[in-house]
This record gives C-alpha cells, sequence and structure tokens, in this order.
C-alpha cells in the first residue's frame, strides 16, 4: 500500500474515531450523547415549589452565615465577653446557639425528605447499607472531631480569645481536615441515601457548597488569629 493510501486511511479512521485532546478540556465533551435520563428522573422526584424544601435550604445557609458573623463580631469588639461577664461564659452561649440552629436544620431536612417522593433506584439494599456506613463514619467524625477540640476548640473559642497551645493533629485530623464539616455532610448523605431521597441529596449537595464556602472564609481568619498571637509571644 503507498504512503497516500495509508494516510488516506488513517485520515478516514480518525473521523470515525476521533482522538480527544485532553488539552481541550470539557470542550471535548459531546453532550448530545450525555444519557441525562436519570438526571431527568430524580429531577421529577423533586418539588421545588415545597416550602418546606426552602426553609431546609435557608437554614442549611443561614448556619454558617451566622456563627461567622457572630464570631467575627465578637473577636473586633469583644462585645458578648463583657455582656456575659467573660470568654468562656460567652463562648458556651455560642455554642449552645449553634447547636440548637443545627438541630433544627437537621429537622427541617429530614421533614423534606419525608415529605417528598422517595426513588425507587436508590431503594436497594446496597445504598440502604452504603447510607448506613457513611451515618457511622459521619458520626466517628464527629464525635471524635469534638473530643480531640473540646467544646471551645469546637464552637470557635479562638474568636473569644480561648486559644489552643498546639494544632490539633490527631485523629480525625490526621485522616481529613475539618472533620466536623465533612462528618455532618456525610451524615446527611446517609440518610438520603437511606430513605431513598433524591431531595436529600439535593440538601446535602447544598450543605457540602455551604460548608466548602464557609471554610474559604473561616481557614484564613482562624491562622490570622494564631498568627497575631505568635506575633504577640515574640514581642515580650
Amino acid at each position: 500500500m503507498s504512503d497516500a493510501a495509508v494516510s488516506a486511511t488513517a485520515a478516514v479512521n480518525n473521523n470515525n474515531n476521533p482522538v480527544l485532546d485532553c488539552c481541550g478540556g470539557l470542550n471535548n465533551v459531546d453532550y448530545s450523547k450525555v444519557d441525562m435520563s436519570v438526571l431527568q428522573e430524580a429531577l421529577r422526584h423533586i418539588d421545588v415549589s415545597d416550602s418546606s424544601f426552602w426553609f431546609a435550604v435557608i437554614a442549611i445557609i443561614f448556619n454558617p452565615l451566622f456563627w461567622n458573623v457572630v464570631a467575627r463580631w465578637e473577636y473586633r469588639s469583644h462585645a458578648l465577653t463583657r455582656l456575659l461577664g467573660g470568654p468562656y461564659l460567652a463562648c458556651y452561649c455560642l455554642g449552645f446557639a449553634i447547636v440548637l440552629l443545627n438541630v433544627y436544620r437537621s429537622h427541617s431536612m429530614t421533614v423534606v425528605m419525608q415529605a417528598q417522593p422517595r426513588w425507587e433506584l436508590m431503594a436497594k439494599d446496597e445504598v440502604f447499607y452504603f447510607g448506613g456506613a457513611l451515618v457511622v463514619l459521619g458520626t466517628l467524625l464527629v464525635v471524635s472531631s469534638f473530643l480531640a477540640l473540646g467544646f471551645t476548640g469546637t464552637f470557635l473559642g479562638d474568636y473569644f480569645g480561648i486559644l489552643m497551645e498546639d494544632k490539633v493533629t490527631n485523629f480525625p485530623f490526621n485522616l481529613v481536615e475539618n472533620p466536623m464539616y465533612w462528618g455532618s455532610t456525610a451524615n446527611y448523605l446517609g440518610l438520603a441515601l437511606i430513605g431513598a431521597s433524591p431531595v436529600g441529596l439535593v440538601l446535602t449537595a447544598i450543605v457540602a457548597i455551604v460548608y466548602k464556602v464557609a471554610l474559604a472564609f473561616e481557614g484564613p481568619f482562624t491562622e490570622h488569629i494564631y498568627r497575631e498571637r505568635s506575633q504577640h509571644w515574640k514581642q515580650k
């Protein structure tokens, strides 16, 4: 076969089986061939006109916003510390408020998942058991994180001037960063899978996104607090 014939054959083959250029990113994807039937079926089981759905979304978004705004206000003004007579009592009160808000968030999500339809595609034994495993893992991360940090370490004691001597690096922090947040997310995902709830999956995704945004603000600010302490120690 001549070189010209070989080149022509190769060109035909390339047209029939185009090679995706990795550098082209998502531009290479032929979205017309993506099977959207499963996603469409899942969306048919979600009623966004349900007011309880939006109450749950508001609770999910409000909680991290509340504790970040209040904690930063306290850090700059020490208003809660002065009002309640000390940083520890002020931190305990904020922590108690956060716990109540999180209980309401969990309750509102559960109400939505119970009220909206189950998806039979998710109602399988393996999905149920995987959801149960996620709940166990999430609970382990949350409880062990609380035990490692203590009450004030968990509930923003840094913003009240209650600083830890050293960074916590033992379990579960040697396994994952921010285990309290991701353990909580795993719990919600597990409950959604156990309940075969498509709306639960959507709400869990919102929880994960909101936590990710909150960490983008909390992480740098916490580092700033401890950096200021280090500079203060050096000046002494």
